[in-house]
């Protein structure tokens, strides 16, 4: 007899042949059963080999549907890549392309979203939680809502915004992002949101989560099951979907032309082949990590949505190669940063050709001018106005902003992992780090 009780974090019921699980999610159940239920907060159960009794807080027996997970040990195997990481950032075209596929209408030209009871047109303010790699996908979906809605964007990391008092009136749409749907943090900051009758949305990967089930508009990614502990495929999921949440939101207050829609439709349809075209530079990174594998620190910088995807650069190589490393807005670098520069310090500067390149290779210049190492990551038109003197250059497709940084979390994901494995550490399961943080 195995007696569990849920009380805060995730808790699920496997259902065998002659046997019964309990673990934290579909997933870690998936290679011993499909048959599961969910748990229910302040639930306790007693499981035996003839199956499970689910008791409420009260200590009154209730009965929990009995589902398929849908996820098959399949999903946990790594198939012939190396690591989990790895074969999760070569499924990026695949699941990028799901998810847009359920929120693409193309012979419409239209974004759509699944039905709500509530209008976007009344919503006069977005804030947006979440943590880590989620809470990047927050600051580029500022830029994108800020200029398709015109509607101002507050951005907070979950573990922050309850304990400031935060000011949650009428007509705010509060929007969490999560892999997992059971972030502790993140949890509890939707239901600080949910009790001052704010409406709320989930960007979310597992359907079948606490999160999912309790926000008024889900909004699914179809990145599948992630091992890696480092987020990968669903950070690229998530940014698709707050793209096409923008650009709703956008339509419903009226700030977004047919064919203006039309044209971001098209461009979001371009985002897997210029996934994949990335991939394709695999080799050339895997060849220049050794370079940066030696250093103690290292900086990433980047102008405009490339900031917060500087900001995951960095968080990506502190996770699975530890070195220390800080992502910091190009422009910033004179307040202070650029007091690190050194030979010993390589700098990976992410500059898309566009209309912030030039700022951004200016920035660049300044680092070059005091002795640092740079990588730079931009497109062929890019590289060869300003590649000359660089360290190492990354060539990326010539894309359209919008989805940038799509097409450049590719690079940054590559470059840390392959900077691990050439350190030799433990890549898919980092020291200290849990994939899903279900305590504060």
């Amino acid at each position: 007899m195995l007696i569990g009780a849920r009380l805060g974090s995730p808790l699920v019921v496997g259902y065998g042949d002659g046997e019964a699980y309990l673990g934290s999610d579909a997933l870690a159940l998936a290679p011993l059963t499909q048959r599961i239920s969910y748990l229910e907060e302040g639930d306790w159960v007693v499981a035996t080999r003839e199956g499970a009794q689910v008791y409420d807080a009260d200590n009154n027996p209730v009965t929990h549907e009995i589902v398929a997970s849908g996820v098959s040990a399949a999903a946990v195997e790594k198939g012939p890549y190396r690591h989990f990481m790895l074969k999760e950032i070569y499924e990026q075209p695949v699941v990028v392309a799901q998810t847009l596929r359920s929120y693409l209408r193309r012979i419409e030209e239209q974004v759509a979203l699944p039905q709500m009871d509530f209008s976007l047109s009344s919503i006069e303010r977005v804030v947006i939680i979440a943590c880590g790699t989620a809470s990047y996908v927050g600051m580029i979906g500022k830029y994108w809502i800020e200029q398709f809605a015109r509607v101002p964007v507050e951005v907070d990391v979950a573990s922050e915004f309850r304990y400031r008092e935060p000011v949650l009136g009428p007509g705010t749409l509060g929007v969490v992002v999560s892999q997992s749907g059971e972030t502790a943090d993140t949890l509890a900051a939707l239901r600080h949101m949910k009790a001052q009758g704010v409406t709320t949305a989930g960007i979310i990967n597992v359907p079948t989560s606490s999160m999912a089930r309790e926000v008024d508009l889900l909004l699914p990614t179809m990145a599948g099951p992630e091992i890696g502990v480092a987020s990968t495929k669903a950070f690229t999921c998530q940014l698709a979907v707050m793209a096409a949440l923008s650009v709703n939101l956008a339509r419903a207050k009226g700030k977004l032309s047919p064919a203006d829609e039309a044209e971001i439709v098209r461009h979001l349809g371009e985002a897997p082949a210029g996934i994949n075209h990335a991939l394709a530079h695999d080799a050339d990174i895997e060849a220049m990590a050794p370079l940066v594998a030696q250093a103690r620190d290292v900086l990433y910088l980047g102008r405009g949505p490339d900031y917060p995807m500087a900001l995951e650069g960095a968080l990506k190589l502190k996770e699975i190669s530890y070195i220390h490393a800080e992502g910091y807005a190009a422009g910033e670098m004179k307040h202070g940063p650029i007091a690190l520069i050194d030979e010993a310090v390589p700098v990976i500067v992410l500059a898309p050709s566009g209309p912030l390149f030039e700022k951004t290779v200016s920035n660049m210049q300044e680092v070059r001018a005091r002795g640092g190492k740079v990588v730079l990551i931009s497109d062929a038109d890019g590289i060869a106005e300003a590649g000359e003197g660089c360290l190492a250059t990354i060539t990326m497709p010539v894309v359209h902003p919008l989805i940038a940084p799509l097409v450049y979390a590719v690079p940054v994901q590559l470059l840390a992992y392959h900077v691990a494995c050439a350190k030799g550490t433990d890549v898919d399961q980092p020291r200290n780090l849990a994939k899903s943080v279900t305590v504060e």
